[in-house]
């Protein structure tokens, strides 16, 4: 693994896990626009601090070295549940689907764990 390799999925990872918190801190605050938000979803009685809560738990597991492929995996189920939402009332979820990819690529990037569970492959010939 090169070291461009592992800080560019340093830095994705970083930025992900960011975007995370900032999300969770925005369900602790409330809010006028969270509301609106929220009831475009259909989730206007859906409490927000444990749903922040679970959010900021997993975004903390990810961004912690040691079980950043947990906390993946645990990021993954909650973007699942993102797009699910999404989908049910017609909005587009690319974007979830984007930060799904990022979530994975980051430690796909930096981790030689992951590398060694999901390998690469190249082109190679049968044929003498």
């Amino acid at each position: 693994m090169s070291k461009k390799s592992v800080w560019t999925g340093r830095v994705i990872s970083a930025l992900v896990g960011a975007l995370f918190v900032f999300s969770a801190a925005m369900k602790f605050m409330g809010g006028p626009e969270l509301e609106k938000g929220l009831a475009h979803l259909e989730l206007a009685r859906v409490p927000m601090v444990p749903l922040g809560l679970l959010e900021l738990t997993c975004a903390a597991v990810y961004l912690v070295p040691a079980t950043c492929i947990l906390g993946a995996i645990l990021l993954t189920g909650y973007m699942g549940g993102t797009i699910l939402t999404a989908w049910r009332v017609g909005d587009p979820f690319f974007v979830q689907i984007a930060l799904g990819i990022l979530v994975w690529l980051g430690i796909y990037l930096r981790e030689p764990r992951l590398r060694a569970l999901i390998p690469l492959r190249t082109r190679t010939s049968t044929l003498p």
